[in-house]
Parts: C-alpha cells; structure tokens; sequence
C-alpha cells in the first residue's frame, strides 16, 4: 500500500510547476528560424550538453527496477555496460562528423547521401523509435498513482505537461526543463541510497539477502541472452536524440567531449539505480509486480517529505525522456514528413510543421499508452522490428568506403524490417526447439541488414575495378 503525506504531495506538486515555470520562461525568447526553434541556435555548451544527454537517457527507470529487482547486477551489465562502449566510440567516431554536417535530423542525412526514398524510410523508422507513448505511459501510471485518478486524465494530463511549454519554447525550453530535471532524478536517488545504507547496512546486507545470482555480472543467463541485449545497445549509433545534441552543440569538440563526460553520469546513475534495485529485493523479497519495486522500497524506507523528493525524481527521470522523445517525434513529422512533401518547404515555417507534429505525434502517443498498457511489450516491439534497418544506412552515411547503392540501403532497411517482423510473427512455431527460441526478432534483422550490405561493398568494388 502507498500513501503519501501532505509533505509529499506539495513537493510533487511544487516539481510540476517548477518544470512549467522553466520551460515557458527560458522558452520566451525563442524565434522562430529552424535553427533557433529546433536546435536552439546550434549553441549548446558542455554543461547543457552533458545535462540534457544524461537526464533523456534513462526514460524507462520502472523498466530499470524491474529489471534489476528480477536479475540483479546483469541489469547493470546488459542494460549499462554495452552502451558506454558504444557512446565512447559514438562519441570518437561520430560525434565531430555529425556537428559538421549542421543538418537537423537522421533523415536528413540519409536523404543527402542516398535520396528522398531513403530519407522517407529512415523518417518512418525514426518517428517510430522515438514515440513517447512508453514514458507517457509511465508518467500517466504514477499519476494515476499519486493522485487516485483514472489513465485516460492522467495520460493526457501528462502529455500537456509536456507540450504547452515545447510549443512555445522548442528545443531551448526542452533543454533547460531537463537540467532542472537532471539534478532532481540524482538528488532523489542519492537520498534513497543513503537511507537504505543507514537503515539496512550496505555490501555485508546486500550479499546476505539477495539470491546467489543477483551479485554475478552475468546473472546466470545463457550467452545468447547476453550478446543480443549488447547487440541491442548498437542502437546508440543511430540515437536520434545523440544525432539532436551534436547537432545542436557550439562546436564538434563540445559534442565529443559532452558525449564522453556524459558516459561517467551514466556510470554513476547505473550505480544509483542498481543499488536502490538490489535493496528492494533484499527487503521486500516477493513482491508480485516488480515494476513498483522502486515506489514499494520507497514506501518502506523513505520518510514524509524525503519521499515526495524521491517520486519527484521518478517524474524526472521518465519526464525528461518523454519530453525529449515528444519533440522528436515532433520534429520528424515537421521536418522530415511534412516540410519535405510541402509546396511551401521555406525553412521559416518549419516551427508551425514541428507544432503540427508535437500535436500529432502527442495524440498517437496516447492512444498507444492506452490500448498497449506495457511499457516492457512496447519497448521490446519497437526494439525488434525497427533498429535493424538503421544502424548501417546510418553509419555508412557517414564513413563514404561503407556506402553502397541508393537501391541496395533501400531493399536493406526493408529487408531487414520484414525479416525481423517475420520472426517475431513466426517465433511461437519453434518454442519447442530451445535454439531457435533464443534467437530474437533483431538478431534475424541485424544478420539481414549485414548481408545485404557486404553485398552491396562487394557489388560496388567490382564496379569500381570493371
């Protein structure tokens, strides 16, 4: 049972309004030239850089407890480890690159090198990766929580948290809700950590109550487990939200060096978030619904008013994604969907096709929170059926001796989108032979989109030497 002090409900609520003050104030001044409405004036510093990088990251924080309250340290080695390794070599390979080209989105870098088909492709894959409907959903559960109200008030009062200030502020006024909101999610859980510690004790308690495997790295999983949630992390390299950012950043320089500052909060966060997941499997050892494993530790250790502090960075940490992913979306239908089939394609009015989009992309969210209410099935959907067929095209943009044929990226991205939507449909059938079952819908995409393209290498070197 969770209930909340009056103490509680005044720090959330005070949360709330803080993030609308931020976001219409620091948005007053935005113009409207794409530049300064999308990508706030290409001046991001280190600092906002770093904050806004770190905060967008880790939407899914119920997902995360869940996932370490079930697992333990192999939350932290599938769903941590692999992505600083791909951010470390996003940042040393990519990052300079992308701030260079000055373009605005994924999409339009691939409609530069391969085409306006490509480019309306790689748009629909985008759009789809960052709906906010899974952080919407989330947001509107805790609501619905906190406050005894039904999901369909509490998803669209949390999509109008988010949108009235993006409308107005675009990127500047995203950027600067999700600093505020950066120092809210680490104050909370630093708190939560240090009251479970002095309550409970700390390594001698942990190794004591919780199951043998939930303090191994790999938890007892079998390899296949692990080497697809380290192929899923690829994804890194075709992040919409890091592509925004280096875009967005004064300089290349600031988007290398934000990228690796970044990947020491995520390490500490990861270590927050792991700790406070352990701990609720130490203390509250059969819970039925892992997914509140985190409000249910925060119930049984947290204080009147610490405890308000600690749900505010819950809203945070899921908020600043959901916020971030929303423009996005936003962006994607504004600028890679409606402006580039527009008679009027002037860049001057990009900021009404993003509103147009935000609102857009806002109702499908809800109506995806609503009639898929699992925030897990929707992740792992979207994961599968749609990364496959973007980190190449991506990558290959980028490097010019990786580029193969408009036609070959083409029939690749759909290949590798049919393959795995295939396997996905098509799984059930082989649940009798272990082999076969282990082997996820993106594996089948990832190993299509790689044949392919060595094709087209190999195709595009006998051309050259013919």
């Amino acid at each position: 049972m969770i209930s909340f002090s009056i103490a509680d409900i005044l720090i959330i609520l005070a949360f709330f309004a803080s993030v609308l003050f931020i976001g219409f104030y620091t948005g007053r001044k935005t113009e409207s030239e794409a530049d300064d409405y999308l990508l706030s004036g290409r001046k991001l510093s280190l600092f906002l850089f770093v904050a806004v990088n770190v905060s967008t990251w880790y939407g899914g924080i119920l997902g995360v407890g869940e996932f370490t309250y079930r697992y333990g340290l192999v939350s932290w080695f599938t769903q941590g480890f692999p992505y600083y390794i791909f951010a470390l070599l996003f940042a040393i390979f990519f990052a300079k690159k992308i701030r260079e080209a000055s373009l605005f989105t994924i999409p339009d870098k691939l409609t530069e090198v391969y085409g306006k088909n490509v480019g309306l492709v790689s748009a629909v894959i985008v759009f789809v990766l960052v709906s906010p409907a899974p952080y919407l959903l989330m947001t509107g559960s805790l609501l619905s929580l906190i406050f005894k109200i039904d999901l369909i008030p509490s998803l669209l009062i949390s999509l109008l948290l988010s949108l009235v200030y993006l409308i107005r502020g675009g990127f500047r006024s995203n950027v600067y809700v999700d600093v505020f909101q950066f120092f809210v999610m680490f104050t909370g859980f630093i708190l939560i950590v240090i009251f479970s510690g002095v309550k409970f004790g700390a390594i001698d308690f942990l190794s004591a109550a919780v199951p043998r495997n939930h303090l191994k790295v790999t938890g007892g999983m079998s390899p296949t487990f692990l080497i697809v949630w380290f192929l899923i992390s690829l994804w890194t390299f075709a992040d919409p939200g890091f592509h925004q950012r280096c875009y967005a950043a004064k300089s290349g320089t600031i988007a290398k060096w934000g990228i690796i500052i970044s990947i020491f909060f995520f390490a500490l966060f990861d270590f927050l978030t792991t700790t406070t997941g352990l701990f609720a499997k130490a203390v509250l050892p059969e819970l039925e619904n892992p997914v509140l494993s985190f409000p249910l530790f925060a119930e049984k250790v947290l204080p009147a008013g610490i405890k308000g502090i600690f749900y505010a960075a819950l809203f945070a940490t899921i908020i600043s994604t959901q916020v971030s992913f929303l423009f996005l979306s936003g962006t994607t239908i504004g600028r890679d969907f409606v402006y580039r089939i527009s008679k009027d394609d002037t860049e001057s009015n990009l900021k009404v096709y993003t509103i147009i989009g935000l609102i857009i992309s806002g109702i499908i969210a809800i109506l995806l929170a609503y009639f898929i209410p699992s925030v897990i099935e929707m992740w792992y959907t979207i994961g599968s059926l749609f990364i496959p067929g973007i980190i190449l095209p991506v990558v290959s943009a980028y490097y010019p001796k990786l580029r193969v044929s408009k036609k070959i990226i083409l029939a690749e991205m759909i290949a590798a989108f049919i393959s795995s939507i295939a396997w996905y449909l098509l799984r059930s059938e082989f649940s009798n032979i272990v082999v076969l079952n282990d082997v996820e819908p993106m594996l089948i995409g990832l190993v299509l989109s790689i044949v392919v393209h060595i094709e087209g290498l190999i195709s595009k070197k006998e051309e050259n030497t013919a």
